[in-house]
């Protein structure tokens, strides 16, 4: 997902405002600062920024007039001290959506500093880095959007959007992954089955399933799972690994000829960014 979707983005912006705000900025009303001012907006540490095209349309809802020039492209590299946006608007305005602004960014700046570097840690081996569902409510198609500006790859956008037989769904059919696959055909999309174990991964494959999510297995028992699974099935059927794989592992899970490897921290443990936006009167 390599574009913002405006359409959903006003109302996130309206609620995340309302929420700061309540009935309005008692500081700069007791202060009685008004009239124009202009603002740099900093990074403050190196990283990939994204989010930037959010920042006039959260300063245009306080201020219709706000203008916002941006320096910086969603995606690319920055480094501290770099101004990424030049902005003009009414004092409150900024001081109103200073702290909406820089924690959206920061946020998805984060989440796609993280996501380059785990990109980066898979370059020359066959697998792709994904992200996963963990994401926060109301965020997951920001989120994602900032995942792939980093250079990684969406996963399923939602439960709509793909079909992925998990552990509980297992559960509940007694363990029987054949005939959750046998159910799960004719959908019109590939069928993903987890499999915990290396019987589990060649029921599902021997059943038909598309891909098999092979979970929390360490990278010498993944290697050994991806020769035997292959050599059992020569067609091609896609395979990736999850479960707790991290910036300092994600290589070695990489060379075991896994195509995937999907990777929850991208979005659920990314650090923010550091941004700052720098006020001057005009």
């Amino acid at each position: 997902m390599r574009r913002l979707p405006p359409d959903l983005d006003r109302p996130l912006l309206i609620r995340a405002l309302a929420e700061d705000l309540g009935h309005g900025d008692l500081t700069t009303r007791a202060l009685g600062l008004k009239g124009a001012a202009e603002a740099r907006l900093l990074a403050q540490a190196p990283g990939v920024a994204c989010g930037l095209p959010l920042l006039e349309p959260i300063l245009s809802l306080l201020d219709p007039r706000a203008r916002v020039r941006l320096l910086c492209r969603d995606g690319r590299a920055v480094r501290p001290g770099q101004v990424l946006a030049r902005v003009s608007a009414t004092a409150p305005a900024l001081l109103a959506g200073e702290r909406t602004a820089l924690n959206l960014l920061m946020h998805l700046s984060g989440i796609a500093t993280l996501s380059r570097r785990f990109a980066d840690a898979v370059r020359g081996t066959r697998a792709v880095v994904l992200d996963t569902r963990k994401t926060l409510p109301g965020l997951r198609h920001l989120e994602k959007y900032a995942v792939a500006c980093g250079g990684a790859t969406n996963h399923r956008m939602g439960l709509h959007d793909g079909i992925l037989i998990k552990n509980n769904h297992l559960a509940l059919l007694g363990r029987n992954g054949a005939e959750a696959v046998r159910r799960a055909r004719g959908h019109g999309v590939p069928v993903e089955v987890e499999a915990r174990t290396v019987a589990e991964a060649l029921e599902a494959a021997a059943a038909g399933a598309d891909l098999i999510l092979l979970d929390n297995f360490s990278p010498a028992a993944l290697a050994k799972a991806v020769r035997t699974v292959r050599k059992r099935h020569p067609r091609r059927l896609l395979l990736e690994a999850s479960g707790g794989i991290t910036l300092a592992t994600v290589r070695a899970y990489a060379r075991t000829g896994v195509d995937r490897i999907s990777v929850g921290a991208l979005t659920h443990s990314a650090p923010a960014l550091p941004m700052a936006l720098r006020l001057t009167a005009r």
